[in-house]
């Protein structure tokens, strides 16, 4: 017996029904789409006809920049690491405003802030730490004292940005300048 190379009519239609009914569904989607962008394209194009201000796109507005924070426990240290090296190779005064951080850019300058009393002061990053897990920075003794801070406390971290002249303000009304002496030999 001899095959037929050709379907009937009944047999493929079928088959190619699925495929069918997914073409036109895909088809229709098409169409749409290009239909919708081609009436927004008429409208800006018969706007100024209408007498009407062209509508665009609105831009996304520019909003400030977020300050970096971060909340946490910190503690300080002092008197046993008093003239040590710290990480950026400075020796350690306890007597300073500083800070060791784990990850932060040496030389950051910080607003920290006592949760606890709200008393607040700029430190500067010049060592790694804390050792003690749990704990997001240790101070000097003299940023602890400023804090009101007698062992551990939490508080806030705020980096300074030339950005934000707020926080910049800030930290150089803190700064001492440095006073001139007058020498006697005039």
């Amino acid at each position: 017996m001899k095959t037929n190379p050709f379907r009937t009519a009944q047999s493929a239609s079928k088959l190619s029904l699925p495929k069918l009914s997914a073409g036109v569904l895909l088809m229709g989607l098409a169409l749409s789409a290009s239909a919708r962008d081609a009436g927004e394209s008429v409208k800006a194009q018969l706007a100024p006809v209408l007498g009407q201000a062209p509508q665009t796109k609105e831009t996304p507005k520019a909003h400030k920049p977020r300050r970096w924070y971060q909340v946490g426990v910190a503690s300080w240290y002092g008197t046993h690491f008093q003239g040590r090296k710290t990480a950026d190779g400075e020796r350690f005064d306890m007597n300073r405003m500083t800070c060791a951080h784990p990850t932060l850019p040496m030389g950051t300058w910080l607003r920290v802030t006592n949760l606890k009393n709200r008393h607040s002061t700029f430190v500067r990053v010049n060592d790694r730490g804390p050792v003690t897990e749990g704990r997001i920075v240790d101070l000097s003794a003299a940023a602890a004292r400023v804090l009101g801070l007698s062992g551990v406390g939490k508080v806030r971290l705020e980096t300074v940005r030339e950005s934000d002249p707020e926080l910049a303000m800030a930290l150089v009304s803190q700064l001492k300048p440095p006073t001139l002496v007058a020498s006697g030999n005039q």
